[in-house]
């Protein structure tokens, strides 16, 4: 009795927390399919008394000053290749500090790990004046580029690479492969689950980010959605359907990707643990 009585109040508090983060998105979208008047009618309605997709019509249609679309395309093109760049450089510097051994290992390490507790808002200026150094100020590659080397990745990955039985790397490197052939043939499809959870948090990360394409974008084409859909709201009025509408499409990317690696995801975090 008391075993059934603790299953049913766990699923009442995953119930809860559930219709507490999926409350906004419901929102968001049944907003966006309201009139503006009905979008500012006090009391609330919950759901859209005559559902309209003029919002979306405004969106979609744009201006060159509000190319919403290019900026959805832009957010994409950023977020995939940011997402890429941190694969690629965190799972190298991941690997060589997990399973190789060389002189000074640990104290870079440290070093990594010691990035982590200084605030971002830190590195603005010093990454602004490498990046007006480089010539890509005012391009996509300011938005791609920056962050690929960030220390978290690094350090999840290590984790779940120290966690992967190292009897593996032996019997390879008996079988004459090296540590190149190991770490793509071995160890990168056994992380599947560590480089899926690290593919999602990157894609977020860039895709949400505000205040660096703000700092370096200076064109409306170039705008991410973050910063774009900001100039949507005017001086005096907000239209509401008309920005729960670019909220909604925010989501979609997020949402779908999320639904895709999700068992890896769960799988990436249990597993990855902290170990030394």
């Amino acid at each position: 009795m008391r075993r059934g009585t603790a299953v049913v109040r766990r699923y009442t508090v995953l119930l809860a927390l559930a219709v507490l983060f999926i409350a906004p998105l419901v929102w968001a979208f049944a907003t966006s399919l309201k009139s503006k008047s009905e979008a500012t009618r006090m009391p609330p309605t919950l759901l859209p008394v005559e559902p309209t997709t003029a919002a979306y019509g405004t969106l979609f249609e744009g201006t060159t000053e509000t190319p919403v679309l290019r900026w959805f395309a832009n957010s994409l093109i950023a977020a995939t290749l940011h997402m890429v760049l941190v694969l690629v450089v965190s799972s190298l510097a991941a690997y060589a500090l997990a399973r190789l051994e060389f002189r000074g290992k640990k104290l870079i390490f440290g070093m990594i790990v010691g990035t982590l507790l200084v605030p971002g808002f830190v590195f603005l200026i010093p990454s602004f004046l490498i990046v007006d150094s480089l010539g890509w100020l005012d391009s996509l590659t300011a938005l791609i580029v920056p962050g690929a080397a960030g220390a978290f990745g690094v350090f999840f990955l290590r984790q779940f690479f120290l966690g992967l039985p190292r009897e593996l790397d032996e019997a390879a490197l008996m079988e004459g492969a090296n540590h190149w052939q190991i770490f793509l043939r071995i160890t990168l499809p056994l992380s599947r689950p560590a480089l899926a959870t690290l593919a999602v948090l990157s894609f977020l990360s860039n895709w949400n980010d505000f205040l660096w394409p703000v700092y370096v974008i200076f064109s409306p084409e170039y705008f991410t959605l973050p910063p774009g859909l900001s100039i949507l709201q005017g001086a005096y009025t907000i239209d509401y359907p008309v920005i729960m509408a670019g909220a909604a499409l925010a989501s979609v990317p997020v949402l779908i990707l999320f639904a895709v690696t999700q068992r890896y995801v769960i799988e990436g975090i249990s597993r990855s643990g902290l170990k030394g």
